[in-house]
């Protein structure tokens, strides 16, 4: 596993961290039931804060990319699909909600397509 914290990044810490994981876990680099660094170790490795690893662990323990098995470990969890219902959920409940706002279709689209631009920085 290879993750690179970039401190001019406008990302904080945890966050590239999170996301590095999680692109690594989805694309196959990391796969399913690889055993990650402890919170300590990986917090170590790359010169953070404790804290700023474990909340890393934490959103992607709550996004369903790794699981936790106490005593054993921290590992890669089995989530792709699990992480496209949960997407295609949040879809249905935004669609839902903007029928119910009155939004015509493609400005329910248009704010979407705003929203990923400024979450995925294009």
């Amino acid at each position: 596993m290879t993750l690179k914290i970039r401190i001019d990044d406008s990302a904080p810490p945890y966050e590239q961290v999170r996301a590095q994981i999680s692109e690594q876990a989805r694309g196959g680099v990391l796969p399913v039931g690889y055993r990650l660094p402890t919170v300590r170790g990986l917090a170590e490795s790359l010169g953070l804060a404790v804290n700023t690893v474990a909340k890393a662990y934490r959103a992607l323990e709550t996004d369903g990319v790794i699981e936790t098995r106490g005593r054993n470990g921290t590992f890669v969890a089995a989530a792709g699909s699990a992480a496209q219902r949960e997407a295609s959920a949040a879809a249905q409940a935004y669609a839902d909600r903007a029928r119910r706002l009155g939004l015509a279709e493609a400005e329910a689209l248009s704010a979407v397509r705003d929203a990923l631009r400024a979450t995925y920085g294009r």
